[in-house]
């Protein structure tokens, strides 16, 4: 809340001194006023992943696959992300496996299973699986099929291969969508 008091009243005091300074003056208060407005903006989706000590292999993972730009496009992105832990369930050197600049098209598969295109908070989701019998199928961007289900109240993906992860944090905001935190790596067929 503070940032965006601090984000209007930059704002206002920049349309203030732009509407009462001489020429030369009114551009060197527009790009400060800019300068604050991009500070106080939230980053992308790979900016808060890359923030977070728990998305590390993530990010390695977005990286080798080149999907920064991608993700860091204006989106909205919804993007079911897969923590430190949830890699560190798979079998063993499968992440160092897909690293390798030879798995690059299985991991992008991989990893663009987990995206999906639109802003989809915890609520939306919710709604859409009561609205649906208690199961909610999911395209993903990589053109595979998750199906989300209530257990309790917690959110379960199963992916096309019975594969279940839970989402252990919701609605993380980034300037081009949301990040919901998984506990396991989903597989796309």
């Amino acid at each position: 809340m503070k940032f965006k008091n601090l984000y209007v009243a930059a704002v206002a005091i920049g349309i203030f001194a732009v509407s009462s300074c001489k020429s030369s003056k009114s551009e060197n208060i527009k790009e400060e006023t800019a300068a604050v407005v991009s500070v106080i903006q939230s980053p992308n989706i790979v900016g808060v992943a890359a923030g977070n000590e728990n998305f590390s292999t993530l990010v390695a993972a977005v990286k080798a696959a080149n999907l920064v730009e991608t993700l860091s496009s204006a989106g909205p992105f919804t993007v079911f992300a897969p923590t430190n832990a949830a890699f560190a369930k798979l079998p063993e050197g499968t992440v160092a496996s897909l690293l390798e600049p030879a798995n690059k098209g299985t991991l992008t598969s991989i990893l663009t299973h987990h995206v999906v295109a639109g802003k989809f908070d915890a609520a939306a989701v919710v709604a859409a699986i009561k609205a649906n019998e208690g199961a909610f199928a999911i395209t993903t961007v990589q053109g595979g099929t998750l199906v989300a289900s209530l257990n309790g109240a917690n959110v379960i993906l199963t992916d096309e291969n019975g594969n279940v992860a839970t989402v252990v944090i919701a609605d993380v905001a980034a300037s081009n969508g949301l990040i919901h935190a998984i506990d396991s790596v989903v597989m796309p067929k």
